[in-house]
């Protein structure tokens, strides 16, 4: 089984991506990323980063009673961020078990907030039906960029706004994927998500249909205790890594391991006794024409 997520063979155009999403059945790699990120429980790990949520929704300066739509929202980050400021929010995701969690979070704060099983590339929703559309480090991971990037278009009115925030490349994620990769390869042809984190791309995908973009390079500091305790919450909790494990016998784990640690000590600032690595991202705000 490839690791479906391919980040270190980046194709650098849309059109070489459509050209690299007609080549392979990207169905089916839809199917088997849906099992990845529905393994484990990103919940756990979703919840340590809401406060990107939150600097999205002060970046897309949501207002009360705007109509904002989460694409791929996981547990709900962003969807929380947007319903506090009092906007009237839907809540998507292709993982019902995520949009459970994300509820029960909504429910816990008393806020209403509208939850459905929908895809990324293909949105069950009218054209220009919201005010804002949002994502954190969820629809990058869709197969088919041009797709997603349409759709994101489509269903924000005129003047309304699409914000995402997206792990660089360069960035701590960018480099925990392609060491990975190097255990379990990614599909051939697939477009790198990691993309979604260049200014280049958010400008080739959306440039066209936008008045205004802007983005603002940032970092999302991961703590815990140890690479040690990093490693064994990813491990059991984060999809790509729960399944990657999964299919490596024990020596190959090792060496994952091993490799994991050597990067998380490289980028620990955090010191001896304690771990703390900063993790780029790139927010993107673009304003639809």
């Amino acid at each position: 089984m490839g690791l479906e997520l391919n980040v270190c063979t980046p194709v650098t155009s849309v059109k070489a991506s459509a050209m690299a999403d007609t080549a392979i059945d990207l169905g089916a790699i839809k199917q088997r990323q849906q099992a990845i990120w529905a393994s484990g429980d990103f919940a756990i790990i979703g919840a340590t980063l809401q406060i990107v949520g939150e600097s999205l929704a002060e970046a897309v300066d949501i207002r009360a009673d705007e109509h904002v739509l989460d694409v791929a929202a996981g547990n709900g980050n962003a969807t929380l961020a947007a319903a506090r400021r009092f906007a009237r929010v839907v809540s998507t995701d292709y993982v019902p078990h995520l949009l459970e969690k994300g509820a029960i979070r909504a429910r816990a704060e008393g806020l209403e907030v509208q939850f459905r099983a929908a895809d990324a590339e293909a949105l069950p929703f009218e054209d220009g039906s919201f005010d804002v559309a949002l994502s954190t480090f969820g629809m990058m991971f869709a197969p088919d960029h041009t797709t997603t990037a349409r759709e994101l278009i489509r269903v924000v009115r005129h003047g309304g706004r699409i914000g995402m925030a997206n792990w660089t490349p360069e960035g701590f994620i960018g480099q925990l994927f392609c060491v990975i990769a190097t255990y379990v390869p990614p599909p051939a042809g697939l477009p790198s998500p990691m993309l979604w984190g260049t200014e280049p791309r958010i400008v080739e995908l959306f440039g066209p249909d936008a008045a205004d973009i802007r983005y603002v390079r940032h970092n999302f500091n991961f703590r815990y205790r140890s690479a040690a305790h990093w490693i064994d919450v990813f491990r059991n909790f984060y999809g790509p890594m729960h399944k990657v494990y999964a299919t490596l016998d024990p020596i190959h784990q090792a060496g994952l391991t091993e490799e994991i640690t050597a990067l998380l000590e490289r980028l620990n600032v955090g010191g001896p006794n304690s771990l703390v690595v900063p993790g780029e991202y790139l927010e993107a705000v673009i304003t639809k024409k």
